[in-house]
């Protein structure tokens, strides 16, 4: 289903034209300048990710276009008339996205990649950050819209104004500002000089307050800590929009989660999870997610995923916790505590361990991960790569004739991962492909991304100086190492 959306946006694009904006290295610059706020793409044509994006990002920028204001999407070419631009914006993964702002970076854009949360994404970095709002009826539908918002009640222009302001520049992603001077409104609603957090009448429940008044200093941190530790409450609506917010240790109930055409049906679940979750706020974070919003979190119940609710818990690494169990309030009350007590193996998705791994290259798959690259006797030295990344298929002979090279020496091993099917596990960040790191034998929690060059005499240079011991190449290999 999801294939033939792409493939019928696609072919709208090719027959109707294109709202994105693609510029080039003759008109960047000048271009970019005249645009208050717009999201650039920096792409490869043969880059799978930037294929998949491109219906997508077609049709939010369709949408943006016609938003008041306007917010332009526009796209660089970094292999064709691009390359300038995309070397000077330190561009090395594709896709990459950027925010700007009357022609400079304000961001790197990392929100959803799929039309509706860039969309929702892009909106909120138009216009102000924070509503002014001028009346009681407006003010009504501020409070009762389907998010949550934070709302300034001010008579003056107080430090308290101006610090709430700048936490809205800063949360504009993520969150919804309104204020408001008149005095009337204030009345009405009962605050003055003060800030309030409303959260969304959907949410509401016997469990918890809906409404929050803060009561600390007109500081910023302040502020902002404040909106982080109650704005979703104790079980909040996750969605692909907002899924950076939740801090972790989460534990999230997957279900058909829908608060616009099932509302009671989504509560009558939700209230089962907070029935857990009041129990443990001061270890744990929750959430409710639809299964439909989160495709590859879905992996992990394999054939599981006709069941009512699965859950999962994430702990501050990214590792997934899932509950084996069908749902229950008991069920989920003694995962949580497991989970907290260490009981529970982490899921790993992981493509099947080859049967004959002794080439040159090392395969690492999500099972045998621990064993190979965070083996304590060995550096390691790992590409993550995509079978349909260019820059991977140029580097592959280069990189089978540096672990031909290194194939006799015991204590460095030299070893790749197909990331797309594999769980790229903490603290290892995988942005872009081809992606290398250095995993030294007394360091495996803080590997070294490798930024170096792509000729096998500049992997060998690297690691002879990275290396734990010292490297002692075969006899054989010797006069080859010397040539370099």
């Amino acid at each position: 289903m999801a294939s033939t959306k792409l493939i019928f946006l696609a072919f709208l694009s090719a027959v109707y034209g294109s709202d994105v904006i693609e510029l080039t290295d003759s008109n960047f610059g000048s271009r970019i300048k005249s645009m208050d706020i717009a999201l650039v793409e920096f792409f490869a044509p043969w880059c799978g990710h930037c294929k998949r994006l491109a219906p997508e990002y077609e049709q939010a920028a369709t949408s943006l276009k016609k938003n008041d204001p306007p917010v332009p999407l526009v796209k660089v070419d970094c292999v064709g008339e691009g390359k300038e631009t995309c070397s000077k914006h330190g561009v090395s993964g594709y896709p990459t996205l950027k925010v700007f702002r009357n022609g400079v970076v304000n961001k790197d854009y990392d929100g959803p990649r799929e039309a509706k949360g860039i969309v929702s994404t892009m909106k909120k970095q138009a216009g102000p950050s924070s509503k002014e709002v001028k009346d009681a009826e407006t003010m009504e539908k501020v409070i009762g819209g389907f998010d949550a918002v934070l709302v300034g009640y001010f008579t003056t222009d107080s430090d308290l104004k101006s610090e709430f302001l700048k936490s809205a520049d800063a949360l504009r992603d993520k969150y919804r500002f309104a204020h408001t001077t008149d005095e009337s409104i204030m009345d009405t609603q009962g605050h003055k000089d003060a800030i309030v957090l409303y959260r969304p009448n959907r949410l509401k429940s016997k469990f918890e307050d809906s409404k929050f008044v803060y009561s600390g200093s007109a500081s910023r941190s302040s502020i902002e800590k404040f909106i982080e530790e109650n704005v979703h409450g104790l079980v909040g609506h996750m969605t692909p929009d907002n899924a950076d917010a939740f801090k972790k240790p989460l534990v999230i109930a997957y279900f058909k989660v829908d608060y616009t055409l099932n509302p009671k049906g989504t509560n009558y679940w939700r209230n089962r999870v907070l029935k857990v979750a009041k129990d443990f706020k001061e270890k744990l974070h929750f959430a409710i997610a639809a299964k439909s919003d989160f495709g590859s979190d879905m992996e992990s119940f394999s054939d599981r995923s006709d069941e009512e609710v699965l859950v999962a818990a994430k702990n501050y690494a990214g590792s997934k916790f899932v509950m084996k169990e069908k749902f229950s309030v008991d069920n989920l009350r003694q995962f949580v505590t497991d989970y907290l007590d260490g009981k529970i193996e982490a899921y790993v998705k992981s493509e099947e361990i080859p049967s004959d791994n002794d080439g040159p290259v090392k395969v690492v798959v999500g099972k045998n991960f621990e064993e190979i690259v965070n083996d304590p006797e060995k550096d390691v030295l790992i590409e993550f790569y995509a079978p349909w990344c260019g820059h991977c298929k140029n580097l592959e002979p280069k990189y089978k004739e540096l672990g031909e090279k290194f194939k006799g020496v015991d204590n460095v091993v030299i070893a790749k991962m197909d990331a797309t099917a594999n769980d790229t596990p903490p603290p290892y960040e995988v942005s872009g492909f081809p992606t290398i790191y250095w995993a030294p034998k007394n360091s495996k929690d803080k590997p070294e991304k490798y930024e170096g060059g792509r000729e096998v005499s500049d992997f060998v240079d690297f690691i002879k100086r990275k290396a734990s011991d010292p490297i002692k190449f075969p006899k054989e290999a010797s006069k080859d190492e010397e040539a370099l």
